[in-house]
């Protein structure tokens, strides 16, 4: 008879920064009940095009749907929530959060026009959950966004510690602090494993409090005597707070730019945050106001097209403009492979005059991830027989599990997407299978398989550009002049007998073919492909995406 197993899944966050989605299960090898933690997104770059949003694929779960208990959600940034709304219709059950996290879930199913109301669960804060064998316990942690929580998950093999992200900050100013008590209270029962954040493994000391950032950034802001345009991450409701307080405190008004920073603001709100404060003002009102009595609070810190940093950087906002002697402040880090595209927005600002201040020449922020010292304490507060390192690309994952067993951590194992992790029964974690896992692109409002065959084809027409062939066949099956066309190919630049050439050797081509069968035009399409592009690839050294249309008249 088989005997009861606990496992552990990622499909998304193991080896990668972002697109978190982790599976626990319990129960008798042909019996699992499973639980997931966390479902985000990450964000594609300009090798994809038309992609901005890029998802676990979630086939694995969805094949395991009736046994699937509920969704719990750590807590509200999009690498962990953001793919919810995509993904939930395909499984319908309960979904599990804290409060503020549940408002920004609730929002994110209302622009979807899906009534999640019977499904959304209500958590409170250190609250406490049964599903079936799992009894979950939210533990308050602080990160660098409301209500972060670490998971303790328990069954009848033991217990897990699932941090979520995190870091140690003594004075967070908004939420409390970490429940150093119940993490304590965690090492006392022996706990088989934490699964952890790998983000900043690489980085000594302490990853900073929220405290010395808001007196960092009253200290700049009250020596700037113009306008004055802070970016951040919007989801950083004490970073709002505290630009709230800058701007009180310099007898400035305050406004905020960007609809995701007005999302977060009115959920915090909603959630009893962010009360007491100076009250925000229309953009449309701040342009009437002195430039030395106005900060503008904005989103698009990472440079995002649409952004409102963008907008204004650009000259295309319809009510927040740049002067020289102005100030633009990114109270935010770069998000490694964003460097290009605000090196340029930087440079940009520069250029008119605008002073710049960032993390690289000033204290404007702090990360909401663990250093060193911040792991070290993890550790002795939880005693785990073992580490899992997750949340991280390979080289911080290898780096936590070499420091684990520098704090005498007995265990530790490095996993990927898709492996199957057995917890329990076994002295140490083990991998015992693999599990399909990929990306799935959001491609429009279609979810899509990075293989698809749609995204191969616009790679492949923005790396090389397009070639159309179009015959006109009559009935009796004589072929008139071909018609070519390009499109983003530098013909421009080449003789005109190009064309010429090209449409000889379609009419060599097409008269040694019948066009009497679907066969014979099939094979005459493939044989022209195959020419037309080599005529192309002579000619430019591109080798384009090729149509070739055949009409009867």
């Amino acid at each position: 008879m088989s005997k009861e197993e606990f496992l552990f899944c990622p499909l998304g966050g193991s080896g990668e920064i972002g697109m978190n989605l982790n599976l626990y299960a319990f129960g008798k090898e042909d019996n699992h009940k499973w639980i997931a933690v966390d479902m985000g997104v990450t964000f594609a770059d300009d090798s994809i095009p038309g992609i901005d949003l890029i998802y676990p694929d979630p086939g694995f779960l969805i094949e395991k749907k009736k046994e699937l208990l509920g969704i719990i959600l750590t807590h509200a940034h999009e690498d962990h929530i953001g793919s919810v709304a995509l993904i939930w219709p395909e499984l319908k059950c309960k979904i599990y959060a804290t409060p503020f996290t549940a408002a920004l879930i609730k929002e994110k199913f209302r622009e979807k026009k899906i009534d999640i109301t019977n499904y959304l669960q209500i958590v409170q804060l250190n609250g406490k959950i049964k599903l079936e064998e799992f009894e979950i316990e939210f533990i308050t942690l602080t990160h660098s966004i409301l209500e972060p929580n670490g998971l303790s998950i328990k069954t009848p093999s033991g217990i897990v510690l699932h941090t979520g992200d995190w870091k140690c900050d003594p004075n967070p100013l908004i939420g409390e602090k970490v429940d150093e008590k119940k993490l304590k209270e965690l090492g006392n029962q022996n706990v088989l494993a934490m699964i952890c954040d790998s983000t900043n493994v690489f980085n000594e000391g302490r990853a900073g409090s929220e405290s010395d950032v808001r007196s960092s950034l009253l200290n700049i802001i009250s020596g700037l005597k113009k306008k004055i345009i802070v970016t951040t991450f919007a989801s950083n409701v004490a970073r709002m707070e505290s630009i709230f307080y800058c701007a009180q405190k310099t007898n400035r008004q305050i406004s905020l730019v960007g609809r995701s920073m007005h999302r977060i603001y009115k959920a915090a709100r909603q959630c009893g945050y962010l009360q007491n404060l100076i009250e925000p003002i229309d953009p449309r009102d701040a342009k009437n106001i002195s430039r030395d009595k106005i900060i503008y609070l904005c989103t698009g810190s990472q440079g995002e097209p649409m952004g409102a940093t963008k907008r204004i950087v650009n000259g295309i906002h319809p009510d927040v403009y740049l002067e020289k002697g102005d100030t633009v402040i990114f109270s935010s880090k770069i998000i490694p492979g964003n460097e290009k595209k605000l090196y340029a927005m930087h440079n940009e600002i520069v250029k008119n005059g605008v002073e710049i201040i960032t993390e690289e020449n000033s204290f404007v922020h702090v990360s909401g991830h663990p250093n060193r010292d911040d792991l070290k304490d993890m550790y002795s507060w939880v005693k785990p027989r073992s580490v899992i390192p997750v949340h991280g690309e390979h080289r911080h994952m290898m780096e936590q599990a070499r420091f684990a067993k520098k704090m005498q951590v007995p265990h530790t194992l490095q996993v990927e997407n898709g492996d199957i992790v057995r917890l329990h029964p076994g002295n140490s974690p083990e991998i015992i299978d693999k599990a399909p896992s990929g990306r799935m692109y959001l491609d429009g409002s279609i979810g899509v398989r990075e293989d698809s065959n749609g995204i191969k084809e616009r790679k492949n027409l923005a790396l090389n550009g397009y070639l159309e062939v179009t015959l006109l066949v009559n009935n009796n099956g004589k072929i008139k002049k071909p018609i070519i066309s390009f499109r983003g190919l530098p013909v421009d630049e080449i003789p005109e007998t190009f064309i010429f050439d090209m449409e000889d050797e379609v009419d060599n081509i097409c008269r040694t073919f019948s066009l009497q069968s679907k066969k014979q035009e099939q094979n005459l399409i493939e044989n022209l492909k195959q020419s037309c592009r080599r005529i192309v690839k002579e000619k430019t050294g591109k080798k384009p995406f090729t149509t070739i249309n055949i009409f009867r008249i």
